[in-house]
């Protein structure tokens, strides 16, 4: 129940990514993610220094550890950005959220985990209440965006396989995830170097929204998540993460950023309903 619950603050960390996104400025993507990333590498490091604890205990872990998390960490992000510049963002978004449906989907493969048919509802109220969201916002899959929108569904594959596979690594630490961010903050600033130009914050506003990524929903809702994943209810937290768009949603709303509509009233109650039916072994066992 505890893992579970902090996973569960992973999602509320990522629904404030939209929101604090629009207060960075003209940074670009790739620059923000090794921004963030080596903020987040940063921050570990000076934990393992404060606590002197030897760091190869985090770092020294197998190849296909490694792999992994970069995988799943920078693998993801790269492929959401490509998927952003090669199609229209709502259609890519409203793809990329098939993963909280495919890690609960997966979930059936691990050992002792045992798929229920209300996991299965819950997620279908969960993506349901995702799509009406996306309602009403000229939404259309035109085949020219067609390269996009596979970058997306592979955002949704990454992201669903790391977080099930992190079930199969209980023994590594979540700490190992500051080494993970440090590695792909290494690849996106040399991803930046490549296809972008330097924009740096312009403000103080727009540094402190940096600031506030690295330490939430771009860097330390990883960490939340792993425990989440390692010893939580994994479908339930995959039925709980369709609130992602919604509370980002919501937040956007009511910091002047967007309008409440029938829309928004409609997801929220497909989506609380899915989460409360997909929480079901939860509340049996409080």
């Amino acid at each position: 129940m505890r893992a579970t619950l902090i996973g569960a603050c992973a999602i509320l960390l990522w629904s404030s990514l939209a929101l604090l996104t629009t207060f960075t400025g003209q940074v670009p993507p790739l620059q923000l993610t090794g921004m963030t990333f080596s903020l987040v590498a940063l921050l570990t490091l000076g934990t393992w220094i404060a606590r002197r604890e030897n760091p190869l205990k985090y770092l020294r872990q197998p190849p296909a550890v490694w792999a992994l998390g970069i995988f799943g960490l920078f693998g993801y992000h790269a492929l959401y950005f490509v998927a952003l510049k090669l199609s229209p963002p709502l259609e890519a978004s409203l793809i990329n959220y098939l993963w909280p449906l495919l890690i609960v989907a997966f979930s059936a493969l691990l050992p002792g985990e045992r798929l229920r048919w209300f996991h299965s509802i819950a997620v279908l109220l969960g993506l349901a209440g995702t799509i009406v969201l996306f309602l009403g916002k000229d939404i259309a899959f035109d085949p020219a965006h067609l390269p996009g929108f596979l970058a997306a569904f592979a955002c949704a594959i990454t992201w669903s396989i790391y977080s099930v596979l992190s079930r199969r690594l209980p023994d590594v630490p979540s700490g190992s995830i500051g080494g993970f961010c440090a590695a792909a903050a290494l690849l996106a600033w040399i991803g930046h170097g490549l296809w972008e130009t330097t924009l740096w914050p312009g403000s103080t506003t727009e540094w402190l929204a940096v600031l506030a990524l690295g330490l939430g929903p771009a860097g330390g809702a990883f960490f939340f998540w792993d425990i989440g994943m390692k010893r939580g209810d994994i479908r339930a937290l995959g039925a709980l993460a369709y609130a992602t768009p919604l509370l980002s949603t919501l937040l956007l709303i009511l910091f002047g950023r967007g309008a409440f509509t029938w829309q928004v009233a409609t997801a929220c109650l497909l989506i609380v309903g899915g989460a409360v039916l997909g929480t079901g072994d939860l509340r049996k066992k409080g």
